[in-house]
């Protein structure tokens, strides 16, 4: 069932609103995309690299908690695979929680050229500024791969 385009999301007008708020909008946007399809094409390669949506969540997942939360990642490649045993609703309850939490943290922030707070501090990290505006290119990158694979699917389109 095709789903209908939503505009950009309305935000204040500091740079952290606006940053903030279409950061948000694209997360939404890739978890509706996951959320609703079907098994088991949500999981089965739609191009030949291998990409599917669940594995595009899970990689989601890892870059929030990697950047936000300070988790390690010792193989990116391996974020784009869910677990055969996860079902979809397993990697966006995930992936949410991962917002979740990346959000405290940002709400903590009121300074955009601070570093992010991170846990660890073996190395360091980059400034919230550059956080959210990598976390909306990555997010809009893959959320875009997500709309092209979910209407290979069973042809829902839209945000």
């Amino acid at each position: 069932m095709p789903r209908t385009d939503s505009p950009p999301p309305r935000t204040g007008n500091s740079e952290a609103e606006v940053l903030r708020g279409f950061l948000d909008y694209l997360r939404s946007s890739i978890a509706a995309k996951v959320d609703s399809a079907p098994e088991p094409q949500v999981r089965t390669a739609g191009v030949p690299s291998g990409t599917n949506l669940l594995g595009l969540l899970n990689h989601l997942t890892s870059v929030e908690r990697a950047m936000f939360l300070g988790d390690r990642v010792a193989d990116w490649q391996a974020t784009f695979r869910a677990a055969p045993e996860d079902s979809a609703a397993d990697v966006v309850a995930r992936y949410r929680e991962a917002v979740d939490c990346a959000n405290e943290v940002l709400d903590g922030c009121s300074d955009l050229g601070a570093p992010v707070p991170r846990p660890r501090s073996d190395r360091p990290a980059p400034s919230v500024r550059w956080a959210l505006t990598h976390m909306i290119e990555e997010t809009g990158r893959h959320a875009g791969h997500a709309d092209i694979l979910r209407e290979l699917i069973d042809g829902t389109i839209g945000r």
